[in-house]
């Protein structure tokens, strides 16, 4: 019904305005249904009678525009009254935007701002009357000045709109399609910690948790006055307001306010902060006038932790933080600075841990359909989605997401339609690796991202010591293998794949016989490249002794570690890992106060001071990934990629006294699954499980077939 509309415009004079359409009509007889269709050229907010319609926070989200715009379905029955007056502000959002550096210039070159709209209204007595974006709508600057996706917004409650006619455009409708992914909504309302007063002076309010979303205030003042509000994730080592990690992002709320007591949140924007600082505030401080409001996509939580260490339970707990910070239409890397990108890397290696944590299944599905759409003919997948810089790299342990990310679906969910959609995408990547390596069965050569933000990068680099060359090679064989386990699970024919899979392995161990860093110890023993899995976890195991116990894997490596080392048989150092509170851990930022998880081991050191004001998220789920290793590892719970979506589990926990006890739960799609272990004073374990399946389970050197049902084992030390 949608495509029956006009695409109409209205083109503020100031960049990054935002335009108010305005409908009025009447109704007569009893009304049955009233549905409006609508979508627009940036994100919107639709109000009918004055009334806030859906719940859909910056809508409709963030597509490949070009060739996936979606559209909103709201029941407004409710709503109608005899006289009606439709209106809707649209903002630039992700529509258009600078500041992205490298940015496509697809992106900047946008025009924000349009709209388009049905409203179908059946009557009790059968007939229909339909409202279409047209030329006899009205428009206006809004009240909402200024909107720019980094910078903030500029709000006037004193503003008085002035109406006139509107463009009806040409802009094309083929690309619109339903709504696909999750929604994103308001959730969780955080009121203040505390007010301080820094050493600056500065005023500034603590919400005691790093944070996506905005802040709701309400104030007395005069006409004209004005609250300024700009946000940030810590405060310096003096005590004082850190904004410098967020780059060229100004994330700033100017509220110009109206006589009286007023209430006022942000509506077409969002913020990655813990704290505030109060520019500008005509009125008497009192934090019962601010609420912070989460904003994240409306994915529901199914996995629970609970442990015998309370730095881990807080752990936990900043993982499920970070992913619902930057779950927000599309999985990003960081909420708060000029960045915010959908980056593939980030996702592939958390999309295990994501999928235990929460419901991500349409999530995810809704991202990798732009993933295809992003897709260039030769097979080339851009490091983002959807893809925002004009230049490119060639994407190893990035661009694979696009065969990652649909079988670690497959096996959360158990959609294969989902997989039949996803594998031409996945085969076309194969044959761009092909095409574009220095070998024929290795990828080499080109520019790589390494293994990013690694400990053991030379003095100047980011990319890691570990060669770019062996971890290229490593993931096509990965990839390829992802390719070879969708194609069975198909009952399709892998045989092609199965012997190029073969051929990169013995291409890989022929050039790379030898390997230096953890990262390269880590790939070779996760994608079964190495001849003896035993003997290099052993090697690995030494370097990680040699390092004092510690790390010094990036993005690439850290998400393995753990696996990698427990393959070998080294689960107690996989621990003793996990539970050091020392630099570099991932307890280290907890003990630092972290409420989320750091883009950097050292995000912040012990003295207060930044690791740098350039790349320094607070905010940065990529690190949390080794959560998926307490489900699978500590916990013991492995899927079956025969029955895929929990149809039959696999329960082998591996406690460690020294964290006492731990109980992990996923509500499945067939019911809660659970595994408990904990020491008890007698010098046995006893273990709890509940499973919704048939399950294989094994408790020590003991194994047990068994059926849905709760379950109760005992061992000993």
């Amino acid at each position: 019904m949608i495509k029956q509309a006009n695409w109409i415009e209205y083109k503020c004079t100031e960049d990054y305005g935002c335009p108010e359409y305005k409908k009025t009509f009447t109704l007569s007889g009893n009304i049955k249904k009233a549905i409006l269709y609508i979508t627009a050229r940036g994100v919107y907010e639709a109000k009918l009678n004055g009334k806030r319609i859906g719940g859909f926070v910056l809508a409709p989200g963030w597509t490949v525009y070009e060739k996936r715009h979606q559209y909103q379905e709201y029941d407004v029955t409710s709503d109608l009254k005899a006289e009606n007056d439709l209106s809707v502000t649209v903002a630039p959002g992700w529509y258009q935007w600078e500041n992205v550096p490298g940015r496509d210039e697809r992106i900047a070159g946008r025009r924000a701002g349009a709209v388009i709209a049905s409203l179908v209204i059946t009557c009790e007595n059968g007939e229909t009357q339909i409202v279409h974006t047209d030329e006899t709508w009205l428009a206006g600057e809004s009240k909402l000045l200024y909107s720019h996706l980094y910078n903030g917004e500029i709000f006037d409650a004193t503003k008085e709109i002035s109406y006139g006619s509107v463009e009806v455009t040409n802009y094309s409708k083929d690309a619109l399609i339903p709504q696909e992914g999750e929604i994103i909504c308001e959730h969780e309302r955080v009121k203040p910690l505390s007010y301080i007063i820094t050493p600056k002076g500065e005023r500034v309010i603590d919400f005691g948790q790093n944070m996506t979303g905005y802040v709701e205030f309400e104030v007395t003042a005069k006409a004209g006055e004005r609250v300024k509000i700009s946000h940030a994730e810590i405060l310096d080592s003096d005590g004082n307001f850190y904004t410098k990690n967020y780059r060229s992002a100004k994330a700033n709320i100017e509220y110009i306010c109206r006589d009286g007591t007023q209430i006022y949140k942000p509506t077409h924007n969002f913020y990655g902060f813990r704290y505030i600082r109060l520019d500008e505030y005509p009125d008497d401080v009192n934090c019962d006038d601010f609420t912070a409001i989460v904003v994240h996509s409306n994915i529901k939580r199914t996995g629970f932790l609970h442990s015998g260490s309370e730095l881990l339970n807080k752990f936990f707990s900043n993982v499920f933080w970070g992913q619902k910070s930057n779950f927000l239409d599309i999985p990003t890397d960081c909420p708060q600075r000029d960045e915010r990108l959908g980056w593939t890397a980030d996702t592939h290696v958390f999309i295990k841990a994501a999928s235990y944590n929460y419901n991500t299944d349409k999530f995810f599905q809704k991202w990798l359909g732009d993933m295809v759409a992003e897709q260039l003919e030769n097979g080339f997948v851009p490091v983002t989605i959807p893809s925002a810089f004009a230049f490119s790299k060639d994407g190893a342990a990035w661009s694979d997401a696009v065969t990652i990310c649909p079988w670690q679906l497959y096996l959360a969910y158990g959609d294969k339609e989902m997989l039949r959609r996803q594998l031409p995408s996945m085969k076309k990547w194969i044959s761009f690796i092909q095409s574009s390596s220095k070998d024929k069965y290795l990828w080499t050569g080109g520019n790589q991202f390494g293994d990013w933000l690694a400990l053991d990068a030379p003095e100047g680099s980011r990319i890691g010591a570990s060669n770019t060359d062996f971890i290229a090679s490593a993931f096509y064989a990965h990839s390829v293998s992802r390719v070879i386990e969708s194609l069975r699970a198909l009952g399709e024919d892998f045989s092609y794949y199965e012997d190029l899979h073969k051929n990169i392995v013995d291409a890989f161990r022929t050039r790379f016989p030898v390997y230096q860093t953890q990262t390269e110890h880590v790939l070779a023993i996760e994608f079964n490249l190495a001849e003896d899995i035993t003997k290099t976890s052993d090697a690995l195991a030494q370097l990680v002794h040699k390092n004092g116990n510690s790390l010094t894997t990036g993005f690439v490596g850290t998400p393995y570690l753990l696996h990698a080392l427990s393959k070998g048989g080294h689960t107690n150092l996989a621990y003793t890992l996990l539970l050091r509170e020392e630099y570099p851990s991932w307890l280290f930022s907890v003990k630092m106060g972290a409420t989320t998880i750091w883009e950097h081991w050292d995000g912040m050191r012990e003295d207060g001071s930044v690791w740098s004001s350039t790349m320094n998220s607070f905010n940065h789920y990529a690190y949390g990934a080794v959560i998926d290793w307490v489900y699978e590892v500590s916990a013991g719970i492995q899927t079956v990629k025969e029955y895929p979506g929990f149809e039959k589990v696999i329960i082998s926990p591996h406690p460690d006294k020294r964290l006492g006890h731990l109980d992990v739960k996923i509500d499945t799609k067939n019911g809660p699954l659970r595994s408990f272990w904990q020491y008890n004073s007698d010098g046995s374990i006893r273990y709890e499980i509940t499973v919704p399946c048939d399950a294989e389970i094994t408790i020590g050197t003991k194994n047990y077939s068994c059926s849905k049902g709760d379950y109760i084992f005992y061992s000993q030390i």
